[in-house]
């Protein structure tokens, strides 16, 4: 684990998580980073600029199983009888701080046997010092910065009708091939536009964790930026637009953005859940964004990573990696991902620090797929992360120089396939 679990109040407040975010590469070559505050000792919420904040009265409780023991074991095959029986444990938990069964949101029972749920401080620290409970931590919002709609550029590239394009990271990673293998991708993001004729996406599968307005039909991307990252992994070789590290393969929406860029720690926690119990050997799951620390969701990725393997973007805040989730989670299948520019020169953006990165891909001026079947140019670590993502599904990562001028010291190896 990575850092301690605190018994006497157990609430690790955790930092806000936000959309490691695009912008238009001629307007401005980064993504805009919304700055990160360090949150109080107290459980009191706090409100930060352009609109990172906790959410008030809302908490992720993570049970401990050598006191509860594994009740998901039995279910094991069954995802819902599991949630189920996850969701039993918190009833009698709660019992004891006055909670009713309605004030539980998301179930996990594949990566965390815990909950996410609405209750007071005074209930949270009833909660925390029940002997069932490993650790509390305070729910947190994450936004995308630029704020609403679709950024500058607002798409580019029109409806599929340009001619195919390779972009320079599909180039510099040895990626293009047509993918003839049996994984998919998972891209934990805004969602995928699922018409898009540049990709095969795979909604049957996928997962929503808005379920009213706009944002709850999982067809749609209301953002782009995840309908872009899908490209980069996985856009066609079809004569048109764009292509991909795997050239083909499917891609599935996990959607925790809303279209307006913003979401929850305690949903992205459930996307990951989702992957993990549903997903194969041979698959793997982008996540292009991220935040301060945070237990649960660093414990999460490392749990899922038993099943699928994670592409990881570093983030953009030009400082050390260790300090972000779901960047810092660590294990044999997690790779966290730098970026660079053409020449394979450090972004300054990036962040940095090995551990936790373990490659540094293209992320800078990279075309992708947008929304309404346009394309778009966008930099960030966001785009660095799905060229590893693609490389992933082809096998394991090879190397071919390093990046220069890695502020570490210690360049990071350049994956290829």
């Amino acid at each position: 684990m990575k850092s301690t679990f605190f018994r006497s109040m157990a609430v690790v407040a955790s930092a806000g998580v936000f959309l490691i975010s695009c912008t238009d590469d001629s307007q401005n070559p980064t993504e805009t980073i919304v700055p990160q505050n360090v949150l109080p000792e107290s459980l009191e919420s706090v409100v930060y600029n352009q609109g990172s904040y906790e959410i008030e009265g809302s908490y992720i409780v993570v049970f401990d199983q050598k006191v509860t023991g594994d009740v998901t074991s039995k279910s094991a095959g069954d995802y819902t009888a599991s949630k189920s029986a996850v969701r039993d444990i918190a009833a009698k938990v709660f019992n004891g701080a006055q909670l009713k069964g309605d004030a539980i949101d998301h179930v996990y029972s594949k990566t965390l046997m815990g909950v996410s749920v609405q209750m007071s401080k005074e209930q949270a620290t009833t909660v925390a010092n029940d002997s069932r409970v490993a650790y509390i931590e305070k729910d947190q919002m994450f936004t995308l910065a630029p704020p609403p709609g679709k950024g500058p550029g607002s798409g580019g590239g029109g409806g599929g009708t340009d001619p195919q394009e390779t972009p320079w990271g599909i180039t510099r990673v040895n990626g293009g091939a047509t993918y003839n293998g049996s994984g998919v991708a998972w891209i934990i993001d805004s969602g995928i536009q699922a018409d898009h004729a540049d990709l095969n996406v795979d909604v049957s599968r996928g997962y929503n964790a808005f379920t009213k307005g706009k944002d709850a039909n999982l067809a749609t991307d209301g953002n782009g930026h995840g309908t872009h990252v899908a490209g980069t992994v996985a856009a066609i070789d079809n004569n048109i637009g764009v292509i991909g590290v795997a050239a083909g393969a499917t891609v599935i929406p996990v959607k925790v953005l809303s279209g307006r860029g913003s979401g929850s720690n305690s949903g992205v926690i459930a996307g990951v859940d989702h992957v993990a119990a549903n997903g194969s050997a041979g698959d793997v799951a982008n996540m292009s964004l991220g935040g301060g620390f945070s237990q649960a969701l660093n414990d999460a990725v490392i749990n899922a990573s038993s099943v699928v393997k994670f592409a990881l973007a570093a983030g953009n805040e030009s400082t050390s990696a260790t300090t972000k989730s779901p960047a810092s989670a660590n294990g044999a299948n997690i790779y966290t991902i730098s970026a660079m520019s053409v020449g394979d020169n450090w972004a300054s953006f990036s962040n940095y620090d090995n551990p936790p990165i373990e490659f540094c891909e293209p992320g800078v001026a990279i075309k992708s797929t947008w929304n309404d079947g346009g394309y778009n140019t966008i930099s960030g670590t966001s785009m660095a992360s799905p060229h590893a993502a693609g490389l992933l599904l082809w096998g394991n990562i090879s190397t071919d120089g390093s990046v220069n001028g890695d502020p570490d010291g210690s360049a990071d190896p350049i994956g290829v396939n």
